[in-house]
């Protein structure tokens, strides 16, 4: 009956051609469908948010096969989120984060039509966050709640105009923990203020996520933004080359390889706040060889990429070295290119050069 009612109340919003705010209840459990929860109006393809479902992206994001992305958060009406200057934000019960992966069909022309490959949904309950994965039907129009994951084949069209055919892994609901466990619970990793701390184009407007939040309601303790550090954009090579390389690092491997994370008996830390050199990669021996290292001696070598034992594993789509472990059946070409370049102008701490180690805040 619940879900019956969700779905009537969604269509009804559809039909009339304008958004109305209703409470989302209190789900124990994964909805047979996405478009039961009521989050977006309209065709649901076309991923247009319902009232309070609120559109959000990262300075820097995580790779996934080049799928694009697109994130939601949904805050439950009264609730906020806590302001945190250095790690995820405090998120309340009842809090939906919404992410949706999809390929356009042409990357040269991203509002030319697209293929939604999956929903993942992270819930938050009085015990925890719950992690449901929803795979898209090939009609896309509605995906369906499947925890076992899926393998598809996916093919579109690339930046340089050639045809790209890949498979795409969707996870299980069992390897979302994989990414997202610290100290043994279940978290979010994008929602931390160095991530959000930029502008974003509403429809009402651009302005500074942050803000935005405030001003709606669903962010509290703010200071002022112009005290809070931020990422850089690993795309723009206007920015500090180190604080590039900081970023695309942090995003892509510092939830696992941190002290807290599932990663940490590897003693490589690749997370944002990271101040020793030697945590960081810089000729550190990697505390288990084998494979993975490629015959290299150390994880980062300073002015050899080639020699390094992380660019190693960056390079291959080898199941049983690649890293990160999941969404890289392809490797990524441009941020290969980014650590590679970082490695090369590295200079040693041994040879009297200096690795400023403090994460690279941007203003």
């Amino acid at each position: 009956m619940m879900r019956m009612l969700l779905l009537i109340t969604s269509l009804l919003c559809a039909a009339a051609g304008s958004v109305r705010n209703f409470p989302l209840p209190a789900v124990p459990k994964p909805l047979d469908n996405l478009s039961e929860y009521g989050f977006f109006v309209g065709s649901l393809q076309q991923l247009n948010p319902s009232e309070n479902v609120i559109p959000y992206n990262l300075q820097t994001p995580l790779f996934s096969n080049y799928a694009e992305k697109a994130r939601f958060i949904r805050i439950p009406e009264g609730a906020a989120a806590t302001f945190n200057s250095s790690e995820e934000f405090a998120l309340p019960v009842g809090t939906y984060l919404i992410k949706n992966f999809f390929y356009p069909t042409d990357f040269r022309n991203p509002s030319g039509g697209k293929r939604l490959m999956e929903t993942r949904l992270m819930y938050r309950d009085e015990s925890g966050w719950q992690t449901w994965p929803y795979i898209w039907n090939d009609a896309q129009t509605d995906a369906y709640y499947d925890p076992t994951g899926d393998n598809r084949m996916i093919s579109y069209i690339n930046e340089s105009g050639k045809t790209d055919k890949t498979q795409y892994l969707i996870p299980n609901k069992n390897q979302c923990k994989g990414c997202h466990l610290k100290q043994n619970e279940v978290v979010p990793i994008g929602i931390a203020a160095r991530h959000l701390n930029h502008d974003y184009a509403y429809a009402t407007g651009i302005m500074n996520q942050l803000l935005y939040w405030k001003e709606k309601g669903i962010l509290k303790d703010l200071p002022e933004v112009t005290s809070i550090g931020k990422h850089a954009d690993w795309q723009n090579p206007a920015e500090p080359l180190e604080a590039r390389a900081r970023a695309y690092l942090d995003i892509n491997c510092g939830h696992c390889h941190r002290p807290e994370g599932a990663a940490a008996t590897s003693g490589l830390f690749l997370h944002a706040h990271e101040v020793n050199s030697t945590a960081l990669g810089i000729l550190k021996t990697p505390v288990a060889a084998g494979r993975g290292s490629g015959g290299r001696m150390y994880d980062i070598i300073p002015g050899k990429p080639d020699a390094s034992i992380l660019l190693y594993r960056m390079q291959t789509n080898d199941p049983g070295i690649a890293m990160p472990e999941i969404g890289r059946e392809q490797v990524h070409a441009e941020g290969i290119a980014l650590i590679k370049d970082w490695i090369k102008h590295m200079k040693s701490p041994q040879t009297g050069g200096s690795v400023r180690m403090a994460w690279p805040m941007v203003k």
